[in-house]
């Protein structure tokens, strides 16, 4: 059985009922809340560059039973919550430059 590993990708639908594609980066799931670090896909590559790499971070919320995702008001914990991602992608990139030097020597 071949498995095939990509991305996880999210389509959130806004307001206005237009949908959004993200690719989850990570997510983080402590005592404030369960997170999710979201980077937008784009269907023209030059949206991808003039994007910077930005990414949004919302929060997992149940609203009738359900999960939703909805953006974090709290301007303090969005803050933290930023620190706290960049500082494990950081460490993933890490990982993955170290295992990338493995091969190559």
């Amino acid at each position: 059985m071949i498995e095939e590993f990509g991305p996880d990708v999210l389509t959130l639908v806004d307001d206005e009922g237009n949908e959004h594609e993200f690719e989850v980066l990570d997510v983080i799931d402590n005592d404030d809340g369960c997170f999710y670090a979201l980077l937008p896909t784009f269907d023209d590559p030059q949206d991808s560059v003039e994007s910077e790499g930005t990414y949004y971070i919302f929060e997992a919320i149940d609203q009738d039973g359900e999960q939703q995702l909805a953006e974090v008001e709290d301007d303090e914990l969005l803050e933290r919550l930023a620190e706290l991602f960049e500082s494990r992608f950081d460490e993933l990139y890490e990982e993955e430059e170290d295992i990338s030097d493995e091969i190559d020597d």
